[in-house]
């Protein structure tokens, strides 16, 4: 018998935690939610760049890597605005 209690018990807590969360996150549109993905991939990106700028030793690849930085910002940019 006690099982059946624990497993409504968890039940119960799994539908509270889904409804809590649905509240904190609102539904998207499609377009916002696939100018979210841009700004995440983007940011992802940027990040990795700075990395590999950090690791670079060849002044030519550091060059490129800043220029792709410099694009990505732009880019991060108009997705703000």
């Amino acid at each position: 018998m006690a099982r059946g209690w624990e497993s409504k018990s968890v039940e119960a807590q799994q539908a509270e935690a889904t409804e809590q969360q649905s509240e904190k996150h609102p539904k998207l549109s499609q377009e916002e939610a696939a100018r979210r993905r841009e700004r995440e991939n983007l940011r992802l990106s940027r990040q990795r760049v700075l990395k590999q700028i950090e690791t670079s030793r060849n002044q030519r690849h550091r060059q490129l890597l800043q220029n792709a930085l410099a694009d990505l910002d732009e880019k991060l940019e108009k997705l703000e605005s």
